[in-house]
């Protein structure tokens, strides 16, 4: 019979999110000491690339190391949907070269247009 990874791996990943293993592993060490991780928030003015993937993976080395060493591994995700990377992607969208532009194009329109597009890479 040959092996078959992918099967293999989805039967893992659904037995653990089945059995509910990773907040089992959170839990089980509560009481004990803390390492709280609090990871800068993505923006959401493109794709990711792939540095963000290698950057996601030292992060994730931290914390797994800490759970084996008996540390209680809190993991806050940061959240960030607006400010500068945003604008700018927005006024390239639009074609917007400076500051009289926009305000030529309406802040109003320009906030809601920013508030639109960070749903692109959220979904």
């Amino acid at each position: 019979m040959a092996l078959d990874l992918k099967k293999t791996e989805k039967e893992i990943l659904d037995f653990w999110e089945d059995h509910k293993i990773f907040q089992k592993s959170v839990e089980n060490r509560k009481g004990k000491e803390p390492f709280v991780w609090f990871e800068g928030p993505p923006t959401t003015n493109a794709p990711p690339g792939i540095h963000h993937l290698l950057s996601r993976v030292y992060k994730d080395l931290f914390c797994r190391y800490k759970t084996m060493q008996g540390f209680y591994v809190l993991r806050k995700g940061g959240w960030d949907t607006h400010g500068l990377p945003v604008e700018i992607q927005v006024e390239k969208e639009l074609g917007l070269k400076d500051k009289k532009e926009v305000e030529k194009y309406g802040i109003v329109k320009f906030n809601k247009k920013a508030k639109e597009s960070v749903w692109k890479y959220l979904a």
